[in-house]
């Protein structure tokens, strides 16, 4: 095996810790559980593990390290994503926007959903800096074998936010029947809004400031 099961053991509680840590995922997951139902929540978390997936192919391939080695490029991303994710928020305070709660309009396809997840992961400057910095603790950079190390981790850290983020949509798919009410939806739908708005201030203020 890569990685020792001891490695491997203390891997999982510091990764499950991250992970458990709500973050823009988790607010998205939730956002278009609630939007659309189950079938766009789980999309959802299979957009973030494909993100996840390419932020360990950047990572591999040493293109995480350029980027995080280069204040420019670093800032570049951090802007982007923090756009992305004010653009996000910005759309449940549109009377008519496409994300709607409230029985009105068109419910946020599977795909869509899928797409914004991936794009939310991959513009993460956290989650860039979550595989430069977690992961090394965990490699042994004296043996020859250090891309299977890394995808070892790669793929537990995947499998721990699909424990994770799948029962977050299953549950937010139940919440979604119980909270039909219009108004108590849009409350909801403007909420998480606020939440990705304030990431994305968040993320300004972190790398620009």
């Amino acid at each position: 095996m890569p990685v020792e099961f001891s490695v491997l053991g203390a891997f999982v509680v510091a990764a499950g810790a991250l992970v458990l840590s709500p973050g823009p995922d988790t607010i998205l997951i939730l956002r278009y559980t609630l939007d659309s139902g189950q079938r766009t929540g789980l999309a959802t978390v299979a957009g973030v593990q494909v993100g996840l997936i390419l932020h360990t192919l950047l990572a591999v391939a040493g293109i995480s390290l350029v980027i995080a080695s280069s204040p420019v490029l670093f800032r570049a991303v951090a802007v982007a994503g923090a756009a992305y994710l004010a653009w996000l928020g910005l759309q449940s305070f549109r009377a008519r926007g496409p994300l709607r709660l409230d029985g009105g309009g068109t419910p946020v396809t599977a795909a869509r959903a899928f797409r914004h997840a991936v794009l939310c992961n991959l513009l993460n400057p956290k989650v860039i800096l979550l595989f430069l910095a977690l992961f090394p603790n965990f490699v042994d950079t004296g043996r020859d074998d250090v891309t299977a190390q890394l995808l070892t981790l790669a793929a537990t850290l995947i499998f721990i936010n699909v424990l994770w983020q799948t029962p977050l949509a299953w549950a937010g798919d139940v919440a979604r029947r119980w909270l039909a009410r219009p108004g108590i939806l849009r409350a909801v739908q403007r909420a998480t809004g606020a939440i990705l708005l304030f990431f994305a201030a968040t993320m300004l203020i972190e790398h620009l400031l």
